[in-house]
């Protein structure tokens, strides 16, 4: 009896929210991919308990940070946080709605069932690289936060050069992870999470020692938004228990 008690006042709280928010509405939402699996999962979910809807815009978030920059407008933005304090210092963020929601390490993944690599020490896996056939990671020029990592990585190791020819990127806002299934790498880098969005692919670590890398998602209203409550309800459904969930079942940490 108790338990249905509960969800009783579950759902009355759940309705009473509701009331104070405005009608339903299109949320124009500026994603970074770095959460593509996770929001693509969570969408029909959000959808279904707010009665809006997601019109997501998927890239980088270096790139549509630009964009916004540039005047573009959204209501939502989902990008990292370096981004959204850079934004919310620019007057392009409503105050208080800069929500930090999950956080992910720069991983080392390969095509699944195929050997793993030695990557333990940062010297070990300056020889992985060296001797895979192809090595993947976002082009540092679309602004990925994780291509433009690995290449520093890489240049601090000293082997740009000798990886040159050897470096695929996958389409602009497109997995590494891809180009191992399709057989054009056996290297992959990105984010754990975006590794592990793509079938097949298996991630084997964490770049090694102090080459380790978290980053941090966050997410906040875009000033001017047309529909500023429906965005800021998506905001509060990312910290959600219901949220937080589907994150950590794709390899997301708290934040």
């Amino acid at each position: 009896m108790s338990s249905i008690m509960g969800r009783f006042a579950a759902i009355a709280v759940f309705l009473i929210a509701q009331a104070g928010l405005a009608s339903a509405a299109e949320i124009k939402v500026f994603s970074t991919i770095g959460v593509k699996g996770a929001l693509e999962e969570l969408t029909p979910q959000f959808e279904k308990v707010s009665g809006h809807k997601l019109n997501i815009i998927w890239s980088t978030a270096a790139l549509l940070a630009k964009r916004v920059q540039s005047g573009e407008q959204a209501d939502a933005l989902i990008l990292i946080k370096s981004n959204i304090e850079t934004l919310l210092k620019e007057n392009k963020i409503v105050p208080g709605t800069e929500t930090l929601f999950g956080q992910s390490i720069f991983a080392i993944g390969v095509k699944a069932g195929a050997p793993k690599p030695d990557i333990s020490t940062p010297d070990a896996l300056k020889k992985t690289l060296l001797a895979a056939k192809g090595v993947s990671y976002s082009d540092p020029a679309s602004g990925g936060a994780s291509g433009v990592y690995i290449a520093k990585q890489i240049e601090r190791m000293g082997i740009t050069e000798e990886l040159k020819n050897k470096t695929k990127f996958p389409p602009s806002g497109g997995f590494s992870g891809t180009l191992l299934t399709s057989g054009d790498a056996d290297i992959a880098v990105q984010s754990k999470p975006e590794l592990l969005s793509v079938p097949g692919v298996e991630v084997v670590g964490p770049l090694p020692g102090d080459m380790a890398f978290t980053v941090v998602y966050a997410a906040g209203v875009q000033s001017g938004a047309p529909n500023a409550d429906a965005a800021k309800a998506l905001m509060q459904f990312l910290k959600s228990p219901a949220a937080q969930a589907v994150f950590k079942a794709k390899g997301y940490d708290p934040a």
